[in-house]
């Protein structure tokens, strides 16, 4: 039986709390979405970032911290996190390159890491290597295959571009070859390096240098999430077109989702990142909520483009028809389809 995706929907009063721990990176990937100038520079110390923990706890709801950087391995203290925000009560995961620093498999367990997750963005080195840096891949791949020897659950997240999405299918032998049961595709985000280098910039071939096309991303993306499944593989990416039927709901008035960066500024919309319209702030370990035209003002607003943000932020990936009605609708970024192994 071929596995079916489905739509996850968001559930309130879930959190999820993505907390950069700093901005350094040892990479300099193409597409990161880091803006130290809107983000800030600095690495959290040990006792901030343990109060931010506990700042956002909620043991009483489910939630999930998931440690960010640039790379969150670089930071001395990540161990610490880790068994703060598990003693807490968060569902803990590290989303790292792959470069695993300060020995990190050495120093934490399968017990307190829910989730690694390593990031790839290619089926080999030719394709992955130019877009994450020289080396890149073989070092993740080893310490991914060290991590699965020690019994952690990975994972690995394919962030989906013009220049690799034609090597997506690839993927799913690599997969089966590393031992991995759970792949995040995702798809290209139009901020930090890719806003800067502007949406329109071109490749040789005169397609887009960033951006996938709709009949691109509906003709590969759930045809490999289904081959993957079969395979065994627990498959999620984003839904990002919506159908005819389907209602729009951001996850900004539905769900908990929090987006801190080291600076103190806390997002609820990862599409708002490289503009200082923050919803919150963190001053003296105490959130705040932010007043003026915040990124929250506009969360409830209904328009035929489906999520207003990526109307008002990255109006170039949306297409018209000759009477001006949207050719599709875009769902909120953070909704997202699966596909479980059939049993």
């Amino acid at each position: 039986m071929i596995p079916a995706a489905r739509t996850v929907g968001f559930v309130p009063g879930e959190r999820n709390v993505f907390f950069h721990i700093l901005t350094a990176c040892n990479l300099s990937c193409r597409h990161c979405y880091i803006n130290p100038e809107q983000h800030g520079r600095q690495t959290l110390s040990r006792a901030t970032m343990e109060r931010w923990i506990e700042l956002f706890a909620r043991p009483e709801q489910k939630s999930n911290m998931i440690f960010l950087g640039g790379e969150p391995t670089l930071h001395p203290d990540l161990v610490h996190g880790i068994a703060k925000a598990k003693a807490c009560g968060f569902a803990v995961t590290v989303d790292s390159n792959g470069y695993l620093f300060h020995d990190l498999l050495d120093h934490t367990t399968p017990e307190l890491l829910d989730y690694l997750s390593f990031s790839l963005d290619g089926p080999d080195a030719a394709v992955n290597d130019p877009i994450r840096g020289q080396g890149s891949f073989a070092v993740c791949t080893t310490n991914l295959r060290k991590a699965v020897a020690r019994g952690f659950a990975v994972s690995v997240i394919y962030t989906v571009s013009s220049m690799n999405i034609e090597h997506l299918p690839r993927m799913v032998a690599l997969l089966g070859d590393l031992g991995v049961r759970r792949f995040f595709i995702q798809v290209i985000g139009l901020r930090g390096k890719p806003a800067q280098d502007g949406v329109l910039a071109k490749l040789e071939d005169g397609s887009s240098k960033w951006q996938v096309s709709p009949e691109q991303w509906l003709r590969i993306v759930p045809a490999v999430a289904r081959q993957a499944a079969e395979q065994g593989i627990h498959v999620t990416y984003p839904k990002v077109f919506l159908d005819e039927s389907e209602p729009f709901e951001c996850a900004g008035v539905v769900a908990d989702n929090f987006f801190i960066f080291p600076n103190g500024r806390v997002y609820r919309c990862p599409l708002c990142e490289d503009y200082p319209i923050h919803a919150c702030r963190i001053e003296n370990d105490i959130l705040l909520h932010n007043e003026g035209l915040t990124e929250d003002r506009f969360f409830a607003l209904n328009i035929a483009e489906g999520c207003v943000m990526n109307k008002l932020l990255q109006p170039d990936t949306i297409s018209y028809d000759t009477s001006g009605r949207p050719q599709h609708r875009i769902s909120c970024c953070l909704l997202k389809q699966e596909i479980k192994p059939a049993i």
